[in-house]
């Protein structure tokens, strides 16, 4: 790597190498090529007189780029794409007469933006697939766990471990349903001309029959089923929106798992994984910041940040092209999927490996037990003849008696022991104690995790079996 120059971090730093290459230069311009090896033998299946020695040529070269030729005669003509076709016609001399003819250069760079985007889309899945899988397990492990539930991060009724993993699993399942809509719904731009009119087509041919097969022809070569109907000389850039738009919800729903462990992390109660040699602090030796569900976070700004970028371009496009989404697009495409890949990488180094302090949750639960317990206690102190009036007006002064203690005098909530001294409730410490077991107090939290990976997740796995990688993700940083 250069470090005499600026390289994006996201690159360098964070995304995987197989995200890495989707998006490179080789990646992208040799499906340039790939697209100009299509028309070819489009136009040579119509009619044009196209040699099969011209196509082979070309197909021959397809990885063999010359990146010094092709800067310096950008720098000449100032038009990347007129620099490729020119490159590349040198290394096709018998090809150039035919490289490119009746396109417009949409034809190679929107075309490959919405392949490069399907194949980063697939890669995203599969992140997605592993991470869901790795939530599953952890769910199952701990469904039967209580753990203290919390609303305005107040202590709230019981709920388990399991059965809040199952929540951060039912976002990533929300958006792979709206991933599989987007991938399944991608088309290619096809070959319409420089308005999108197939004017130039409409020359070469001279039958409006065979230019109508054009456009189909290149998405078979390409493995696509469709391509737009109608367009102007780009496909609508809402395509970029809509496909930012998936990434922005993973980003929201990995954003918002970080944020609750930063939060159970604190508490004491989970921690994402700490290597044996890892630093938490360049000044505070003692302590383990949850970094990696930090860096998530920060991720995820950036990802949602750039979703605007598309709907500002998608909303100020200029009748059939401008070109100032160009230099927009370059950026926050390829940037957003780079950091999703980031993002996903993290996320399942943490969910393969979440450390939960069980003692911890327990301690932190029957610190705030006997307050969520009253209802309880009031119906059991009823059913042995108390008045259920009186009673809610007793636990009412008793809890604020033992809440003082607590917060003003740092003491321990002693909050049964003041009931069980109250004859008035009958009721022992051992009796009280009794109706506050933490695994009676959760509802259905540890059935809703079993009835919801058996209904909800299984089938999602089992459809991507394919995908469900249990090798170790391992992070550099």
């Amino acid at each position: 790597m250069e470090n005499n120059i600026y390289v994006t971090p996201l690159s360098g730093r964070y995304a995987s190498e197989e995200m890495n290459y989707i998006w490179s230069n080789n990646s992208k311009y040799s499906c340039w090529r790939k697209l100009w090896v299509a028309l070819a033998e489009t136009e040579k299946e119509l009619g044009l007189e196209i040699t099969d020695e011209q196509i082979n040529e070309m197909k021959a070269n397809i990885n063999n780029i010359d990146y010094e030729v092709v800067a310096k005669r950008e720098k000449e003509c100032r038009h990347d794409v007129m620099a490729h076709v020119y490159e590349f016609g040198t290394k096709c001399p018998k090809a150039k007469p035919i490289i490119h003819l009746g396109a417009t250069s949409c034809y190679v760079t929107d075309n490959t933006d919405i392949i490069l985007m399907r194949e980063a889309l697939k890669l995203i899945k599969h992140r997605l697939i592993v991470v869901v899988n790795n939530l599953k397990q952890f769910a199952e492990k701990y469904k039967g766990v209580p753990c203290l539930g919390y609303t305005h991060f107040q202590p709230a009724q019981l709920t388990t471990v399991g059965k809040r993993a199952t929540l951060w699993i039912q976002d990533l399942l929300e958006d792979l349903t709206e991933l599989e809509f987007v991938e399944q719904n991608l088309k290619l731009l096809g070959c319409k001309g420089t308005t999108g009119t197939s004017e130039s087509f409409m020359k070469l041919f001279k039958d409006e029959e065979k230019v109508k097969q054009i456009d189909g022809k290149i998405a078979q070569k390409m493995g696509f089923e469709r391509t737009f109907a109608v367009s102007g000389q780009t496909y609508t850039r809402k395509v970029d929106s809509r496909v930012l738009n998936c990434l922005a919800a993973i980003a929201e729903s990995s954003a918002k798992f970080a944020n609750d462990l930063r939060l159970l992390q604190h508490e004491k109660e989970l921690e994402e994984p700490f290597e044996s040699k890892q630093i938490g602090s360049s000044a505070m030796a003692y302590k383990r910041n949850p970094m990696r569900s930090e860096r998530i976070n920060s991720l995820s700004r950036h990802v949602i940040a750039l979703c605007n970028d598309t709907k500002m371009t998608s909303s100020t496009q200029w009748l059939e092209r401008t070109l100032d989404d160009s230099a927009n697009k370059r950026i926050c495409v390829p940037e957003s999927f780079l950091a999703v890949d980031g993002i996903l990488r993290i996320y399942a180094n943490i969910s393969q490996g979440i450390v939960v302090y069980e003692n911890r949750i327990r301690s932190n639960i029957m610190e705030e037990l006997p307050f969520m317990g009253t209802e309880e206690i009031l119906m059991n102190a009823v059913l042995k003849g108390g008045d259920r009036q009186e009673l809610h007006e007793k636990i009412r002064v008793h809890s604020m008696a033992a809440a003082k203690q607590v917060k003003e005098f740092g003491r321990p909530n002693d909050l049964v022991s003041r009931i069980a001294k109250d004859e008035s409730f009958g009721l022992t410490e051992e009796e009280i104690t009794k109706v506050l077991n933490p695994e009676h107090l959760c509802g259905r939290a540890k059935n809703q995790v079993t009835d919801f990976i058996e209904e909800e997740v299984k089938p999602v796995l089992e459809k991507y079996g394919n995908l469900i990688d249990n090798t170790e993700v391992k992070l550099d940083v």
